[in-house]
């Protein structure tokens, strides 16, 4: 299989002598026949530790997966592997077996009659069965965002300890088949109180140097801000996740099993013994401690349990007889235990991106799927929203809630899920398991903004599709009510833009005054795109101003003939000429050429700064195999055939038109008939707003795949230097052509420089300027040359390579002809020293968007045209609601609000990196005490990241030899009194009391 069960490329040597030696410094050895007489403690010790690696999700569905169905894509059913694995271990209490995906054991779990569920609860007491990771699935480390994966790492372990005690809690993190590994995972999970963290999945190179060396342990740091208590026991495994060579006992696979009649002929207890010892030696030359752990399991084995666990017995058996090595049933947390105070490298940088052969770089995961990866994102956004309203309105309605969503934001977080490496009618599926989640969380934000405007009840509906101008609520009503739900801690400023049928209306604000607005057409491409969705020939473009934390604003919008029409004009398209185009705000001005249509210069008007920038779009072609290496461009993998990237249109020009208003000004683009964009400046915003629409890509005659890129070119000198944010939190320094732990050879120089991009990416000249770049989903990014910053967008390709079950990435779209994706980037230009705060503030309001709802008609509060009567109807009827009484301060966010059993989860952040910002980098202290509106705190627990504990409740286990460094800690003065230190979460559970029943 390509993306499960394939190692990272390291050979297995074969060796025929029956005396192995581990390299010297170490007490073990794997003795000859006539040293047998040695204590076993100084031989060998090999962990066998049973597994299954269960995808939720890949080339079947879940449901697939778990039933066993559709079977003629994949032999693969996990209840039967439940089914089968309980009853062989309740069989012989020697044996183990370690379980990780809570997505498929609490459906298994829940299907069991009580004396079944005993059974399981009786084997994890014994140590039997050992929850790993123990998340909803096994997240990836390269799409998803720090939010996401510390949700769905919650979700699974409430389950275990709901359902199994503190006792069963995973000590082990294992992301054994991720397409590469981040520093903020390693901080994430070190947080989440786990001791060790395994995979496999490391650039060869890295991994040659490593097995050479014995450096296949570390300890690895995965924040500098944190520094060690980012820490975690790191483990590199040596076959990948898959069986020792000619050792897998499956139904799926064809090793031969242990015959051990002495009657037989074909008795193989010798030459099995003997290949076992023989390859378990050679494993051990590469680790320290003589230990060495085997990963006996793969894709979705043990459907058939006493297969496996009759041979490994006897497998255990007679490799104990023999002598030379010790061989017994084991799990990861005993595997720790054993190999406690070796001496171990810090690690401070991280292992993107993946490469498995000289040629093989999985960098085009980062983008693979990208409207999907978007779809990830705003559903994200929605379930913060849900949460957070379910706490605020105290719901106890079981007919809906967040839970639906919660179970498919987990899914999504799946390394084949966001990563865009499924089969399309497996996305199909995800996408659908988020659209029934989104509709219970839309009911629940109904029922949530009716309790907190408590004069009036409306029917709210939510327009899924305003990013191409359609909604049915705002464009056939003359009158509607726009809810706006701030979900960010402190005020916020934000833009509405709805797609409306008229130029004449008025937009009242919450306090009942007119509010400043601009009416302009629906652009072509937008028109096109839509398609039947919608008809509306304008859109709305409004600001809100002030919108309170966890707050809430209502806004009117009045549409009649007796009221001014709002100035708007024709769009049309500039001819080609020498001259400029200039759109500004109190900002920043940008400047277009008009001869080829793209952006020539930013200038900050705050800092007074100016930048030569060009932006345009170009693609790279797609190899399909060559000469070197027959390793083509896959959903996976990108590799374009040479490093050269193509323009889009045919003279590189885009066709260019202008709209100014006193809201917001744009300069609309069209590359060619499938690449378009708008570039805007809204008047209260920092930033620029580069809006682009790519697809359906439209590949001349004989193509087989074009890969789209955004490129920034700047003179900026960056000195190969660039930045990228990790899951979204802690940025990290990028080299190109360069790692920092082995002299790094790059045989694909395109893409073995590209990088996850989950929120944002830099560069910075000597200059001191800064040019900062923030997606609003998932995106592969890199610097080619200096001054350069370019990120794939959109893949579509057409070769079948067998890397998903032979499916191309080839996505048909809504109409089959191919996938429109539309998404934005936002630029700021700034000084390095002053970029942090903006750059963070920023990247929090696109990660967290506000809330719109929307309500047909007109409320008793805006009738008739008295402004004073109009005003003070809606005071009386509460326009506005403020979840807080006081906002966070500016380098704190609110993470979690949500329900937890009969509690409250919260979790504050600390936002800023230690020396990012002179003073927003400090630490800073949050009073809880009085700090919610509705409710008291009546106590409050601080738990681990993951909630599944009290803070330091499990004891420091770490006995790692390595230099330790000085720590501090600050007691706060009040039990209320949360203080945060730069890049830190602190999670507690809150006892509360409500203010009014």
């Amino acid at each position: 299989m390509f993306a499960s069960g394939v190692s990272g490329g390291i050979l297995i040597l074969f060796l025929a002598s029956s005396v192995f030696y581990i390299r010297p410094g170490t007490a073990f050895v794997c003795s000859n026949y006539a040293e047998k007489s040695r204590n076993a403690n100084e031989v060998l010790q090999v962990h066998i530790v049973p597994h299954t690696h269960d995808d939720v999700g890949w080339l079947k569905t879940v449901d697939q997966y778990y039933y066993g169905g559709n079977n003629s894509i994949q032999r693969a059913g996990v209840q039967y592997i439940l089914d089968s694995v309980i009853p062989a271990l309740d069989s012989n209490p020697l044996r183990r077996f370690i379980y990780v995906e809570m997505a498929f054991f609490k459906r298994w779990w829940v299907q069991q009659t009580p004396a079944m569920q005993a059974q399981v609860q009786a084997i994890v007491e014994r140590g039997q069965l050992e929850f790993v990771n123990g998340g909803w699935c096994m997240n990836d480390e390269g799409t998803t965002h720090y939010n996401a994966i510390i949700d769905q790492m919650t979700h699974g372990l409430q389950f275990i300890a709901n359902n199994f005690g503190s006792k069963a809690q995973p000590r082990v993190a294992w992301h054994i088949d991720t397409f590469g590994h981040s520093a903020e995972q390693a901080s994430l999970f070190a947080q989440m109180s786990f001791e060790g963290f395994f995979f496999s999945r490391i650039h060869h190179a890295d991994m040659e140097k490593r097995t050479e060396e014995q450096r296949m342990e570390l300890m690895w740091q995965g924040s500098k801000s944190l520094g060690k208590a980012s820490e975690i026991f790191t483990g590199v495994l040596y076959h990948g996740y898959s069986p020792l060579e000619g050792f897998c006992f499956d139904i799926l696979c064809d090793d031969p099993p242990i015959q051990d009649d002495p009657q037989l002929f074909d008795n193989n207890v010798k030459e099995r013994v003997e290949l076992f010892i023989n390859e378990t030696c050679e494993q051990a030359l590469h680790y320290k401690s003589g230990h060495i752990m085997l990963t006996m399991g793969d894709d979705f084995n043990y459907q058939n349990a006493e297969m496996w666990f009759k041979n490994l017995d006897k497998l255990i058996d007679y490799v104990n007889k023999d002598g030379r090595v010790n061989v017994f049933y084991s799990t990861p947390s005993n595997y720790i235990d054993a190999v406690k105070g070796i001496e171990l490298e810090l690690k401070k940088d991280d292992f993107f991106p993946y490469a498995n052969c000289l040629h093989c770089y999985w960098s085009g995961y980062f983008t693979s799927r990208p409207a999907f990866k978007g779809y990830v994102r705003r559903s994200n956004n929605l379930l913060q929203v849900c949460k957070q309203l379910e706490v605020l309105g105290n719901l106890h309605d079981p007919d809906f809630s967040s839970q639906t969503l919660r179970d498919a934001m987990a899914v999504a977080q799946h390394h084949d899920a966001v990563t865009g490496t499924e089969k399309q009618h497996v996305v199909n599926d995800y996408a659908k398991r988020l659209a029934i989640g989104a509709k219970q969380c839309k009911m629940v934000i109904n029922s949530t903004l009716n309790k907190l405007i408590q004069r009036e009840s409306y029917e709210y509906t939510f327009c899924d599709y305003l990013n191409v101008s359609a909604c049915s609520a705002t464009e056939t009503s003359k009158t509607f009510i726009i809810a706006v739900y701030n979900p960010i801690a402190r005020p916020i400023e934000t833009n509405i833009r709805v797609p409306v049928s008229s130029r004449s209306m008025v937009v009242y604000g919450p306090d009942g005054e007119p509010v400043s607005f601009s009416i302009q057409p629906v652009t072509k491409v937008t028109r096109i795109i839509r398609g039947e969705r919608g008809n509306a020939s304008y859109e709305l473009v409004f600001p809100v101003v002030n919108l309170p934390p966890l707050g809430l604003g209502m806004y009117e919008v009045n549409i009649t003939s007796n009221l001014i029409k709002s100035k708007s004009k024709k769009v049309s398209f500039i001819a080609k000429s020498t001259g400029y185009l200039v759109i500004t705000n109190k900002h920043l001005r940008l400047t277009f050429s008009t001869k080829n249509g793209r952006l020539v210069e930013i200038e900050n008007l705050d800092s007074s700064i100016k930048q030569s920038v060009d932006q345009q779009f170009l693609w790279y072609n797609s190899s399909v195999g060559n000469k070197v290496s027959d390793q083509a461009s896959n959903a996976y993998v990108f590799r374009p055939n040479s490093s050269e990237a193509f323009n889009v249109s045919f003279d590189n020009h885009a066709k260019i038109a202008i709209v100014k208003n006193s809201v917001v000004q744009e300069i609309q683009q069209v590359f060619n008939p499938w690449v378009s964009q708008v570039v805007r400046l809204y008047s209260n915003k920092p930033y620029a707003e580069f809006e682009y629409t790519i697809g359906p890509i439209t590949m001349s005659r004989g193509a087989l795949g074009m890969e789209v890129i955004s490129r920034f070119d700047t003179n900026l000198k960056t000195n190969g230097i660039f930045y990228t944010d990790a899951n979204g939190r802690e940025m990290q320094t990028r080299k190109r052509d360069f790692r920092p732990t082995w002299s790094y050879e790059n045989a694909e120089p395109v893409a073995g420089n590209y990088y996850p991009v989950n929120s944002r990416a830099y560069i910075k000249g000597d200059t001191g300027i800064q040019l900062t770049i923030i997606s609003d989903r998932s995106v592969g990014g890199a610097s080619l040359r200096d001054g350069s910053l370019e990120f794939m967008i959109h893949r579509r390709l057409l070769y079948n390579d067998g890397a998903v079950g032979g499916e191309p990435l080839n996505e048909p779209g809504r109409d089959g002809r191919g996938l429109i994706v539309r998404g934005r980037f936002l630029v700021l230009l700034e000084t390095a020293k002053n970029s942090a705060k903006l750059h963070r503030v920023v990247a929090e309001a696109e990660f967290l968007r506000p809330q719109l709802a929307f309500s047909k008609g007109a409320p008793s509060w805006a009738l008739g045209n008295d402004k004073v009567q109009r005003k003070l109807r809606g005071e009386q009827a509460g326009r506005s609601y403020c979840g807080l009484t006081r906002p966070l301060p500016d380098n704190v966010h609110l993470l979690t609000l949500e329900k937890f059993n009969k509690a409250v989860l919260l979790r504050l952040e600390h936002q800023f990196a230690v020396d990012e910002d002179n003073e927003l980098s400090k630490p800073v202290t949050v009073q809880l005490k009085g700090l919610f509106q509705d409710f008291t705190i009546l106590s409050l627990t601080e738990l681990n990241l993951s909630a599944n504990m009290i803070k330091n409740k499990r004891k420091n286990t770490k006995n790692w030899k390595r230099d330790s460094e000085h720590e501090t800690s600050r007691n706060a003065n009040d039990k209320y009194d949360v203080i945060l230190n730069a890049m830190e979460i602190k999670t507690f559970k809150l006892d509360i009391e409500w203010k009014h029943a």
